[in-house]
C-alpha cells in the first residue's frame, strides 16, 4: 500500500506541476490571450498605416486635397472667398 500512497502522491504533485508550474496550463492561458491581444493591436497599426500612407499619397499628388487640408485644418482662405465672424 505505501508504493500506491506514493504512487498517488507522485501524480498529484505532477498533475499540480503542469498545471501550475512554469510553462504549465495556466501559463500557456495568459500567453494566449497576451498574443491575440498583441494580434489585435497590430492589426490596429496596420490599419492606421494604411491610412496614413493613403494621406500622403494624396498630400503628395492632389492638389484640391491640399487646399482642402489646409482649409479645413489651418483655417486658411483663398483670394475673393468671404469670411463671416460671429460674436461671442
Amino acid at each position: 500500500m505505501k508504493v500506491g500512497r506514493y504512487l498517488f502522491a507522485f501524480v498529484l504533485l505532477m498533475g499540480a506541476l503542469i498545471t501550475f508550474g512554469d510553462r504549465g496550463l495556466t501559463d500557456n492561458y495568459r500567453m494566449k490571450e497576451k498574443l491575440m491581444s498583441l494580434k489585435k493591436f497590430n492589426h490596429e497599426i496596420t490599419l492606421e498605416n494604411i491610412a496614413l500612407k493613403k494621406n500622403i499619397t494624396l498630400m503628395r499628388d492632389d492638389p484640391s486635397y491640399i487646399e482642402m487640408m489646409a482649409r479645413n485644418e489651418l483655417g486658411m482662405v483663398k483670394k475673393g472667398d468671404l469670411v463671416y465672424r460671429t460674436a461671442q
